[in-house]
């Protein structure tokens, strides 16, 4: 594939039904400080291409647990992240996609909530069984232009009508909505609204979390999450997988724009163009459900059942995968009552804080494997265990203890209200890391086929002629790490650019 189907779908798969009513509802409950969670983005892409890609490339894996299965040996830790990337689709990808899309629908044309949800599987199906990874990047390019443009025109008309981005600070302090969910601020406007950097302690997205703590949650999605690598490695060379990171970067840009202050406006205001939002949204939710569909399908069958089945004809794979997709969607559907009374109703929060509990542990993990080549299957096995159970903790108890209602007492334990979320993916990933060294460090090191071409340090090793033809791996999906020097000159001053408007705009919104 070329760099701009690629970047289109890397945006796309990112910018799902979830997302585009997370943000704008995020961006109506609190201002606009959730830019900060699109505007990350661009640092990690650009490792992305120019760290993780070319790792992955060398050692020619298809799947992001089959990389952890080369590189650390045994089955355990592969079997162990597939799971787990299944589960946070489950948690946080199909289940928001799905309510925020049924939502949408609901709002708009006064549905049932189940029978729009049923709608949107039905539409969605449709797109994913018809076609494999090359339909669904090309049906998310197309899709990218539609939410692009019915962005830009429900942007133009929410200024108009309140009068420009001058009138906008005054028009959102004044606005408390008719309609309200009980939640813990009582719904009105807050004073720090239109600053990007929130207070460290008592914001409600501290600067620190939302600048390390996002990174680490932003390198677990775009670094080592199958739906965003399977796109990259489906690029015909090096340039064109960092040609798409840098347009994807700069697409993640606009959401601000086109999302977040809508999502402001809407305090105030109901704008109307409803029939060419519900297109907007349509595009949104499939391009985000079709990639989510096909890599989870991709998972299981590649990393699961393979396994277990040397044999299985691709029609048996096939199959596979399709029933996968079904067991995780009934799943998502029977998980959507529990979302709906997650985080004050605040959908992107929950996204977030899911995603906080679950993924710092892999984060850790797949960075000191690229990193450190003393890493060892020992250390990252216990490594994430121990972020599993802690994780997990905290997941516990943010449901057993939901944000208090406005004027209520919060019964909640101390440590909960007083760690936020981001903040804890921080002590997460440091945790994890620390286990992982220790136990590294305890344990015999890692062989030399564990390291050659599967780190940062050893990419271009010659792997010993002894090493048997076993492990014949597939054929990488990108046929080397060599680029044109033109071209490899040309993302880079590109990537730079990227860097400094990025910079621009957070010293502009601080």
């Amino acid at each position: 594939m070329a760099w701009w189907p690629i970047g289109s779908s890397l945006f796309a798969s990112s910018e799902g039904s979830g997302l585009f009513i997370g943000l704008a509802g995020t961006g109506a409950a609190g201002g606009i400080a959730v830019a900060g969670f699109e505007w990350n983005a661009t640092y990690v892409l650009l490792a992305l291409a120019w760290v993780f890609v070319p790792v992955y490339i060398s050692s020619g894996i298809v799947t992001m647990p089959e990389y952890l299965g080369r590189r650390f040996g045994g089955e355990r830790i592969r079997t162990y992240l597939a799971v787990l990337s299944l589960l946070l689709s489950v948690f946080t990808k199909i289940s928001t996609d799905l309510y925020s899309g049924a939502l949408f629908v609901q709002v708009c044309l006064g549905w049932n909530l189940y029978l729009s949800t049923v709608l949107m599987l039905v539409v969605t199906a449709f797109y994913t069984i018809a076609g494999g990874l090359a339909a669904v990047i090309y049906t998310d390019t197309l899709q990218t232009f539609v939410m692009i443009i019915g962005a830009i025109i429900l942007t133009i008309t929410a200024f108009k009508k309140i009068g420009g981005y001058s009138k906008l600070e005054h028009v959102y302090s004044m606005a408390v909505p008719k309609k309200i969910i009980p939640n813990s601020t009582c719904h009105l406007p807050r004073q720090d609204a239109m600053h990007l950097f929130r207070d460290a302690v008592t914001g409600d997205l501290p600067w620190p979390g939302m600048t390390l703590g996002l990174t680490i949650l932003a390198t677990w999605y775009w670094c080592s999450d199958q739906v965003i690598v399977q796109r990259s490695l489906s690029a015909k060379n090096m340039s064109h997988v960092k040609g798409a990171s840098i347009l994807a970067a700069y697409l993640k840009m606009l959401p601000f724009i086109f999302i977040i202050l809508p999502g402001m406006i809407s305090r105030a205001l109901y704008p109307g163009l409803r029939g060419l939002m519900i297109a907007v949204m349509m595009a949104a939710l499939m391009s985000s459900l079709t990639s989510i569909f096909n890599s989870s399908s991709t998972l299981f069958t590649m990393d699961i059942w393979k396994k277990h089945r040397t044999r299985a004809s691709e029609r048996e794979l096939l199959l596979v995968g399709r029933i996968v997709t079904v067991i995780l969607v009934v799943v998502s559907v029977v998980w959507i009552p529990i979302l709906q009374s997650a985080n004050s109703g605040q959908l992107y929060v929950y996204i977030q804080s899911v995603t906080s509990y679950l993924a710092p542990p892999v984060t850790a993990v797949f960075t000191l494997a690229v990193f450190w080549t003393r890493t060892n299957e020992q250390g990252a096995f216990w490594g994430l265990m121990v972020g599993l159970v802690v994780g997990v903790c905290r997941m516990v108890l943010e449901f057993a203890f939901p944000p208090a209602r406005c004027g209520v007492l919060d019964s909640a334990p101390a440590v909960l209200r007083s760690v936020h979320y981001l903040h804890f993916a921080i002590l997460l990933c440091g945790l994890t890391a620390i286990v992982v060294t220790i136990v590294s460090l305890l344990t015999p090191p890692p062989s030399h086929e564990q390291v050659c071409n599967l780190t940062w340090w050893t990419l271009t090793e010659e792997p010993p002629r002894e090493i048997p033809l076993q492990k014949q791996a597939p054929a990488p999906r990108v046929p080397t790490l060599r680029e044109s020097p033109f071209w490899s000159r040309f993302c880079c001053v590109n990537a730079i650019l990227l860097v400094c408007v990025n910079i621009f705009l957070y010293a502009y919104f601080a």
